[in-house]
């Protein structure tokens, strides 16, 4: 090679050299060129680009002094604004409604909507725990059974509406029941330490006809000091046979010792039986009769509605005989398909509305009312099937209609006596006089023999309503004494006293820690009487009465908060029982006893809860549920 070539060709590459980019700086591939360009850029304008929340849609800047503030457009409230845009985004939306998070936004914070007590959709963080103790509450309130929360269909529901949700199981949910129960049993037995008048207990036995085992329930009533009646109950207990007088009332006395209620009972009220006679006297043996009403004189109240039922049983008793065709021609009618086909022809053919006809039961007096009742509205039709059923041959003479329409007026009262127990009057009759007056002078006979035992109670009572004060005293006492009646007038004015020296001592131990005499209580007892009779309109209230009168005669009202409270029957007692029945059904007969105490206990004390010491009306007791089995206790129908 000539010289002069070597030479080009050294300068041509010193020259490349020079003017060729580093190696670092070449380009291996050019689709990661791309994207790393477009990424950089991408950062560049988010670094460049200012973040605005949305809250400034709805908030105006400005300075307060040397102070940043906002200012919602809205409503002028004036909020911060240096310390993030959190507390601005919650006012929107709480108070004006912007700014709700969409569905995917709530379930990826674990939130949900919730409905607020004005109606709008807020949101609120999901607990599980708060879920469990909800669906719990369902399951013992409405009275499901404890495989519902397995129940294939229910779990497809709950998942559709949260998926956060996490399924219970059987053994999960009895496990919830018991916490419940514990809970609502601190909240009732607070509420009774803090009320400061007198309990009032009923109890009752019944046998599940499922499981053949006793149960016992123990209820208690108080006016609170909101003066509002409440009840409930303190005890459901399995009681192991026999059901004896000692058995009874020691696990009596045990309930009113856990509940610190020993000291302060009012009145105990029973069924009619031996057994509960002997173990009220076992009760004032264990109990201390000082601290009690009159010391005891009050204690034991026999349930008016066992006594209306006994009363009038003695009464038909009378006129079984008088009735039988009546029964029979019911009997008869109502024992097939066919013949209920017949008699509603026979009941459309002369234009009578066809209702179902029911034979009544021996042991309960009002079904028995109510045969009679649609019996003698059916005299016309069950005439006209005589001549079309030759087989009938049970249809009753003229003078048995006469005397089941007598028996009816006779009937009535006592019927409406069965909702609420109040003085009782006969009307007259001429026919059958002679039937009628050995049917009334058996129920008298049976009347005056449970009165005496609790005519102290209820007269207290009736005398405690500023509705009637002596009026029905004066009213009925000569018709139910037409001899003695001054002795008998004159021993419920003593009542009175005592009564009055009993709570004014007990008002003065209070105030001044020593028993002192009463310079006011005759005046108070005295002014009350005197004062007119307040109007009655169906819509009074005698213990919010009491309550805003309470200033006025102060040692009544006390009284009143004590004696008001006093159930006259076992019904609210026995009402358990009627969910018992439904909650320890044939497909749950083998339900543990202390899982049917909880379940039994707590969705008692949840719907006095709500419901401001009561229950719902259809959870109300009616007594067609139950029916006699002994005198230890009652059983549910099938």
């Amino acid at each position: 090679m000539k010289i002069q070539e070597y030479r080009y060709i050294v300068s041509t590459i010193e020259f490349i050299m020079e003017n060729v980019p580093e190696s670092s700086n070449l380009p291996s591939n050019p689709s990661v060129e791309s994207e790393n360009v477009q990424e950089e850029v991408r950062n560049d304008k988010k670094r460049k680009q200012r973040v605005v929340s949305n809250c400034w849609d709805h908030f105006t800047k400005l300075n307060v002094g040397s102070v940043a503030k906002a200012k919602c457009n809205h409503c002028g409230t004036i909020l911060s604004c240096g310390s993030g845009t959190s507390h601005l985004n919650r006012h929107t939306r709480q108070i004006h409604g912007f700014n709700q998070p969409t569905i995917e936004e709530v379930f990826d914070n674990k939130q949900h909507l919730v409905k607020t007590e004005s109606g709008e959709l807020g949101i609120q963080k999901f607990d599980p725990l708060v879920a469990r103790q909800k669906l719990t509450t369902v399951v013992v309130k409405h009275e499901l059974p404890l495989r519902f929360v397995e129940y294939e269909s229910f779990r497809d529901f709950v998942d559709y509406c949260n998926p956060l949700v996490k399924h219970m199981s059987r053994n999960t949910l009895k496990s919830e029941i018991f916490k419940i129960y514990n809970v609502e049993k601190g909240k009732a037995m607070n509420l009774l330490e803090i009320t400061n008048s007198r309990v009032a207990i009923t109890t009752d036995m019944w046998t599940a006809c499922n499981q053949k085992k006793g149960y016992m329930v123990v209820t208690g009533h108080f006016i609170d000091n909101s003066w509002h009646l409440q009840s409930r109950i303190l005890r459901f207990i399995y009681v192991q046979a026999p059901h004896t007088a000692d058995c009874i009332s020691q696990i009596l006395v045990k309930c009113l010792m856990d509940w610190n209620l020993d000291r302060k009972l009012s009145t105990v009220t029973l069924d009619n039986c031996s057994t509960n006679d002997a173990m009220v006297a076992r009760l004032k043996g264990l109990l201390s009769t000082e601290s009690m009403i009159l010391s005891g004189n009050f204690f034991h109240m026999r349930c008016a509605a066992h006594i209306l039922n006994l009363i009038v049983k003695d009464g038909l008793s009378v006129i079984e005989s008088g009735i039988t065709h009546v029964r029979d021609s019911v009997s008869y009618w109502s024992s097939s398909p066919k013949r209920v086909e017949k008699f509603e022809l026979a009941c459309r053919q002369i234009q009578i509305d066809v209702k179902k006809l029911g034979l009544d039961c021996p042991t309960r007096w009002n079904s028995t009312f109510a045969m009679l009742e649609l019996a003698v509205k059916y005299k016309s039709v069950f005439s006209r099937l005589q001549t079309l059923e030759p087989q009938y041959k049970c249809l009753p003479s003229s003078e048995e209609w006469e005397l089941a329409k007598q028996m009816l007026d006779y009937l009535r009262p006592f019927s409406k006596l069965t909702e609420m127990f109040s003085g009782t009057t006969y009307p007259t009759a001429n026919l059958f006089f002679s039937i009628v007056k050995n049917m009334a002078d058996n129920m008298i006979g049976k009347f005056l023999k449970y009165w005496d035992e609790i005519n102290g109670v209820l007269v207290m009572a009736v005398i405690l309503d500023p509705r009637y004060k002596m009026m029905l005293i004066n009213y009925y006492y000569p018709k139910i004494y037409v001899v003695g009646l001054e002795n008998q007038l004159k021993r419920v004015r003593e009542l009175c006293d005592e009564m009055m020296n009993y709570y004014e001592a007990k008002s003065a131990t209070t105030r001044y820690g020593v028993v002192g005499e009463s310079s006011t209580a005759l005046s108070d007892l005295d002014r009350y009487l005197e004062d007119p009779l307040v109007k009655r309109t169906p819509d009074f209230d005698v213990l919010q009465w009491w309550k805003m009168n309470k200033g006025k005669y102060p040692i009544l009202a006390e009284m009143a908060k004590d004696l008001l409270a006093v159930p006259v029957t076992t019904v609210a007692s026995e009402s358990a029982f009627s969910t018992g029945g439904r909650t320890l059904s044939p497909h749950r007969s083998r339900l543990h006893p202390d899982t049917l105490k909880a379940i039994m206990c707590s969705q008692h004390w949840l719907w006095a809860t709500s419901n401001r010491g009561g229950v719902p009306e259809e959870e109300i007791f009616t007594g067609e549920e139950l029916k006699d089995e002994d005198e230890d206790g009652l059983q549910i129908l099938d």
